[in-house]
């Protein structure tokens, strides 16, 4: 897929060549109008795509790996302990991203994600909105204020770090670099906070679902425990196991 250096590099080299062949022959504006437009396009896609890896590098699938990954976003809430009852009557494993300010109104729920045996990733300290506009300084607070009460609360240090709303720019690229976080995104995007419908999402869902896959969540509605618990029945019948997003990468 098209990186954001090769793209810029691109545009760059369009706009040398149109600069040459102008200071011989009239050539339009038009030229370098669309090249700009395509290189704008493509930046805003790759942006908001994070399976593009278009700013930087992150795991978002595993080909050979005999499992899934449940993934879920935004918590913990007041929803987490009806996933983390289901998950632990199915006898399954689960990486939660946690948002840092979640994570101290319900630290007792982090704990017990912890002493079950799943996974916690950092999903910064405050799901900004505006997360995407953050100069890479900002980026850099908001997941060490994240990975601090994370530690305090579960004595552990986070590897895996994802990107609210899966957003990625340069800025973002500077700040992981400096934390030496691990970014993971997703395969399987549920869409469970957009779409109404619970047998529409689960649909969505088992179409994709087969081993390999890291499936996009979130532990934040009811709607979503009662798509997980379905979910979770079909994962018994086929069988397919799911573990954690450090079994599911680098177990050897």
């Amino acid at each position: 897929m098209l990186r954001h250096r090769t793209n810029t590099a691109l545009l760059f080299l369009a706009t040398g060549i149109w600069l040459i062949i102008g200071f011989f022959y009239p050539i339009s504006w038009v030229f370098l109008l669309i090249v700009g437009v395509v290189w704008l396009v493509l930046t805003v896609i790759g942006s908001f795509h994070i399976r593009w890896n278009y700013h930087l590098h992150g795991l978002h699938q595993n080909p050979t790996s005999e499992a899934v990954a449940l993934t879920f976003d935004d918590g913990p809430t007041s929803h987490t302990q009806a996933i983390l009852d289901l998950l632990a009557q199915h006898g399954q494993k689960a990486t939660f991203f946690l948002i840092g300010r979640q994570v101290v109104r319900f630290p007792e729920v982090v704990r017990r994600m912890v002493a079950e045996g799943h996974g916690i990733g950092n999903h910064t300290w405050s799901h900004s909105p505006l997360t995407g506009f953050f100069g890479s300084e900002k980026m850099k607070e908001e997941i060490r204020t994240a990975d601090r009460i994370l530690e305090e609360v579960t004595g552990q240090k986070v590897n895996f770090y994802r990107p609210p709303y899966g957003v990625t720019n340069p800025s973002l690229k500077k700040a992981v670099k400096a934390t030496g976080h691990t970014v993971a995104g997703w395969s399987v995007r549920s869409l469970d906070t957009v779409i109404r419908d619970e047998r529409v999402l689960l649909r969505r869902i088992l179409r994709r679902l087969r081993a390999g896959q890291v499936i996009l969540l979130h532990d934040t509605s009811e709607k979503s425990v009662n798509v997980v618990k379905c979910l979770l029945e079909e994962m018994g019948r086929r069988p397919l196991k799911s573990v954690t997003l450090q079994e599911f990468f680098f177990k050897k």
